[in-house]
């Protein structure tokens, strides 16, 4: 008959790690572990067809669960500076141009967003601002052209970062817009 290992008493375990550890010097700060994160896979960049014709970007968010209606919206594409979106953030960048999308239903509000960035962009504005409203005039009682432009704004490729606006701008029902810089600005 086999006998079990004798467990250690909890005095012995602490005397035995404390003998362990006795020669290393603790962190000033704790250490952080990091899962191994996959490598990027790049994703295929749309095209537009024959005719010229503006690709549209945009898919339309299926909204099946409510959202806070005053939800802080924030959003940065990797390689967009700290400082400058604080600065966005902050409401210290001039906006060039404002829409103002209460009222519109989903569809007018995605075309008229959509026109708003190839203007800006084609004009060479760095900083817009969209007004989406808190959704608090719909029936629902969901922020649904707030959530929809939060969709929409992230999967734009010439949108860089965006953020809430400041109270004075709109607070949690605007958003300010950093956009991509054309190749004729640089």
């Amino acid at each position: 008959m086999a006998r079990e290992p004798r467990k250690p008493a909890k005095d012995e375990d602490s005397n035995l790690f404390r003998q362990a550890v006795a020669d290393v010097t603790p962190l000033k700060r704790p250490a952080v572990i990091l899962p191994d994160v996959p490598k990027p896979v790049p994703r295929k960049r749309p095209r537009s067809d024959q005719t010229g014709a503006p690709v549209d970007h945009y898919r339309d968010l299926d909204i099946d669960t409510a959202t806070p209606l005053n939800e802080i919206l924030q959003f940065r594409r990797a390689g967009v500076q700290h400082k400058l979106m604080r600065r966005l953030c902050r409401g210290e960048l001039p906006c060039a141009a404002v829409l103002d999308l209460h009222g519109l239903r989903v569809a007018e509000a995605r075309q008229a967003l959509q026109a708003l960035l190839r203007h800006a962009q084609a004009q060479g504005d760095k900083v817009v601002r969209v007004i989406h409203g808190k959704g608090k005039g719909s029936g629902t009682q969901q922020a649904v052209l707030k959530q929809q432009v939060n969709h929409w704004l992230q999967q734009d490729p010439t949108v860089l970062a965006f953020c809430s606006a400041q109270a004075r701008d709109g607070g949690s029902g605007a958003v300010y817009v950093l956009l991509k810089r054309t190749r004729s600005d640089e």
